[in-house]
């Protein structure tokens, strides 16, 4: 799979408002009301990881998730990200939580 350009992620971004490119990742930080709604958000992406077969990077602590997202073999952001991406968005739908502003975490 090969890496999307800038301008495909700024397009492909649009659907999804709560997301941002950080870097060379998809960001989004999280917070929920408790740390079992965490885990349990959590438990849902690693079902859906598991599935597509593409792992995000996280940090959780009690109540707050923050999620990267990138392709490592592919050395960017690709079509296997905004899969996974969709997959947190229709969770997150009905899930209680708030978007957090940017806090990076990872660097490249």
């Amino acid at each position: 799979m090969r890496a999307l350009t800038a301008e495909q992620i700024k397009e492909r971004l649009i659907p999804h408002p709560s997301w941002r490119l950080e870097d060379v990742w998809l960001a989004r930080d999280l917070q929920f009301a408790d740390f079992e709604a965490a885990w349990q958000f959590m438990s849902h992406v690693t079902d859906c990881a598991k599935q597509q077969d593409h792992h995000p990077n996280w940090y959780n602590v009690y109540n707050t998730v923050q999620i990267r997202l990138s392709s490592h073999d592919a050395n960017g952001i690709t079509e296997r990200d905004f899969a996974l991406v969709e997959s947190i968005d229709q969770y997150l739908t009905n899930a209680h939580h708030i978007d957090l502003p940017a806090t990076p975490i990872f660097s490249t």
